[in-house]
């Protein structure tokens, strides 16, 4: 279904092999050939953005291979010093400064998030909320706040205030006890990275600078950017290849504020792997230390990391994206090996099959005939009477738990899910519609009494039926 972004985990998609990559050998040995052959099909026929980089390190040493430019209809080749939005990946780094503070004994991870924001409202039920429920995603808290209201769909969390969040907070009634069950949080990503900048006195990017980048040597991973590395960042992609508007999210920075490269990412992973000595690896090792079950087959959560096991074996990773990126990072500890991949398309596919098999060959990739890899359709808005837009007007039920409700202002129609912000669709035939923000388009089914009697969600491949609210 629709979702104000793809900030987090993206997970859930139907995978097939591509027999040219059914390789039993380590993710390091694969050769450059085979890696550019499949990012290059993702981008030349798939389209998928313009540019994808791929990194890879192992006992060996790092690679880097990258087919592409920085942006459609020019010539500047992607590298591993493009800058890209690298969205819920920076949640790995909120829990890293979380872990380097429990190290330094600033805080513990059973610390109640109360107690480090004096004069707010946390929730709660049957007991606190901790920093580790906030690092793990099994605080209660939903996946978004219901009050964001953004002035500009675009950029959504660009305009999400302190004082909205501390509203939130004060009046949400958790839907269940906290630390019962993992559901996923942008929410609590940025609550967290507020909360150890705040008890910092300092600001997020502040303290993600002092306390990982530079001390890593990480260079060209910051949220603000300076001339010198706008020059070197891709041009986000929109679902449909529309230019993407750049997200901004003073408020929930730790949720997916970072941009990055593939060669600092890299830089990262060696740290995490043990491979280069860091000030900073008690705090790595605190991460993968710390984990429990999601629910899902083989899925734990570890502290900011996701855990995937497989063949015996365990690979500890992350992926984000946001209205015109995608990303991934992951890392296998016994073999060593680590790997990165970098887009700048904002397609529901995303990068995560690429990172996956890189780390785990028996994970498979979509095959290239998949309708999932089938190139965006460029599509035309057309003008409509507003009148004939009353007619669609309305509630309508995707599921027992979620709304579309559809509203009419002057000649403009918007659509909004349950718990999620309101978007504007735009017509391209009488009675179907289309969004830019997500490659998804709705068509109304209209009754005898003139009015839609049901709407039809057109969206990854999947036609959802949801009938008009008395």
């Amino acid at each position: 279904m629709m979702r104000l972004s793809q900030l987090g985990i993206a997970g859930g998609l139907a995978l097939t092999a591509v027999s040219a990559w059914a390789q039993t050998s380590p993710s390091h040995r694969l050769s450059d050939a085979a890696v550019r052959a499949v990012i290059a099909e993702r981008v030349e026929q798939a389209r998928q953005g313009s540019g994808m980089v791929v990194g890879l390190i192992g006992p060996d040493g790092r690679r880097v291979i990258a087919h592409g430019t920085t942006a459609r209809r020019d010539t500047q080749v992607v590298t591993g010093d493009t800058v890209f939005e690298i969205g819920s990946v920076t949640k790995v780094f909120t829990a890293l400064l979380l872990a380097d503070a429990v190290e330094r004994r600033q805080v513990s991870l059973d610390d109640a998030v109360a107690g480090l924001v004096p004069g707010w409202k946390v929730p709660e039920k049957g007991r606190p909320i901790t920093l580790r429920d906030l690092a793990m995603h099994v605080s209660g808290l939903p996946r978004l706040p219901s009050n964001m209201a953004p002035k500009d769909p675009n950029n959504p969390y660009a305009d999400y205030t302190v004082e909205q969040l501390q509203t939130f907070l004060a009046t949400y009634e958790l839907p269940r006890g906290v630390g019962e069950r993992y559901e996923y949080s942008n929410l609590g990503g940025g609550l967290l990275g507020h909360v150890l900048a705040r008890r910092a006195r300092t600001c997020y990017e502040d303290l993600i600078e002092s306390t990982v980048t530079r001390p890593l040597g990480m260079p060209s991973t910051h949220i603000t950017l300076s001339a010198e590395m706008r020059s070197r960042l891709a041009t986000g992609n929109g679902p449909t290849l529309e230019p993407a508007t750049n997200w901004d999210l003073p408020t929930l920075a730790g949720a997916g504020a970072l941009r990055s490269t593939v060669n600092d990412l890299l830089t990262f992973v060696s740290a995490a792997l043990g491979h280069t000595a860091t000030p900073l690896a008690g705090a790595f090792a605190r991460m993968t230390a710390t984990r429990r079950p999601t629910g899902a087959p083989n899925l734990d959560i570890a502290l900011g990391w996701h855990v995937f096991t497989a063949n015996g074996r365990d690979v500890y990773w992350h992926n984000g994206g946001t209205a015109g990126y995608r990303s991934f990072i992951g890392f296998d500890p016994a073999a060593r090996v680590g790997v990165v991949v970098l887009s700048n398309s904002g397609s529901p596919v995303g990068v995560d099959d690429i990172g996956r098999h890189l780390l785990d060959p028996s994970a498979p990739l979509l095959d290239k005939n998949s309708p999932l890899l089938r190139p965006p359709v460029t599509r035309t808005a057309v003008s409509l009477d507003p009148g004939a837009l009353d007619r669609f007007a309305g509630q309508y039920q995707l599921a027992p738990q979620v709304v579309i409700a559809v509203t009419r202002r002057d000649a403009r129609l918007f659509v909004q899910l349950t718990g999620q912000p309101e978007f504007e669709v735009f017509a391209e035939a009488p009675t179907r519609f289309f969004l830019k923000v997500v490659d998804a388009q709705i068509t109304f089914e209209v009754g005898t009494q003139g009015r839609a009697d049901a709407l039809v969600l057109h969206q990854n491949g999947r036609d959802q039926r949801a009938p008009r609210l008395p």
